[in-house]
């Protein structure tokens, strides 16, 4: 038993710098791409940014539409991307009269901050965003996310009054939830001896991380922040993704049910909903803002 908590406790601390230090993901042929998204929708990308709580300066993308329809949608990318990595959702919006802000996330991309913290600081981030937002256009502010950043979609809409909706694609339900998962995958454990044997080693590094960083990461915990929004929120799950099970957004949607919509999509991987139906995918989450304000 102490070597197992020995090595717990070893683990705990490797899980914990891992989790908050992510490599990060430049951005690749900034100008080029920017050059294509002009030809192709008439907007072209312009270089925004904003200083966070902690002084640390955000970077991101914004676009508007020449025809716009007064709405705008925040686009919050996943764990080690950055804002390239939801580029296929912009031409999306943009072309349905939606003016878009692609922000890199803390500690990723060109974006300031050291540390990555799953919505504890980031969800503030977002708020910040969403009120640089507000003087730029007549209606309504979205949020769409995926992954991490549908996780921190979900945790901004319980701390942003006058959010109209919010679409989350594949986020977890809360960081002990995840991390107990991801601790299972790394050890190829089963979910229900992740979830028993493996609380040393994620308790650790929770403790870990607040005496180290200061940051409490159990913080980050969408299922709670759901339960307390009333926002519109569309969550989106894939039955075959293996990196965040489809039961985080089935939990989520019971916590939220009175203001939430699960859509599990036969077939579809982590993120990768719109690849298994492009079409039906634009219908139901274009129409999910549309029915809640976005389009006026």
């Amino acid at each position: 038993m102490a070597a197992y908590l020995g090595f717990s406790l070893i683990v705990g601390i490797v899980v914990a710098s891992n989790a908050v230090h992510l490599r990060r993901k430049p951005l690749n042929e900034k100008a080029a791409l920017g050059a294509r998204f002009s030809q192709q929708v008439g907007a072209r990308p312009k270089d925004v940014s904003l200083t966070a709580a902690d002084g640390a300066v955000l970077k991101g993308w914004y676009v508007q539409p020449a025809n716009g329809n007064g709405s705008a949608v925040i686009l919050l990318h996943g764990m080690a991307d950055n804002r390239q990595g939801v580029m296929g959702f912009a031409y999306l919006f943009v072309m349905h009269g939606y003016a878009v802000l692609l922000p890199d996330s803390r500690a990723h991309g060109e974006s300031g901050g050291s540390l990555v913290t799953y919505g504890v600081m980031e969800r503030e981030d977002v708020r910040r965003w969403v009120e640089w937002l507000r003087p730029r256009i007549t209606g309504c502010v979205d949020l769409f996310g995926e992954s991490m950043g549908g996780a921190i979609a979900v945790q901004t809409s319980a701390v942003t009054p006058g959010l109209c909706a919010v679409v989350a694609e594949s986020s977890f339900a809360g960081f002990r939830a995840i991390a107990d998962d991801r601790i299972g995958q790394e050890i190829g454990w089963a979910p229900g001896a992740a979830r028993t044997l493996g609380i040393p080693m994620r308790e650790s590094a929770l403790l870990y991380a607040q005496l180290r960083y200061g940051v409490n990461l159990a913080d980050a915990d969408p299922l709670k922040a759901i339960a307390v929004s009333r926002v519109p929120t569309l969550l989106i799950c894939g039955t075959e993704d293996s990196n965040i099970p489809m039961r985080h957004s089935m939990a989520l949607e019971r916590a939220g049910q009175t203001h939430t919509q699960l859509w599990i999509v036969e077939g579809a991987e982590h993120t990768a909903a719109i690849s298994v139906n492009p079409a039906r995918y634009e219908v139901e989450v274009v129409g999910w803002f549309d029915g809640h304000g976005g389009s006026r």
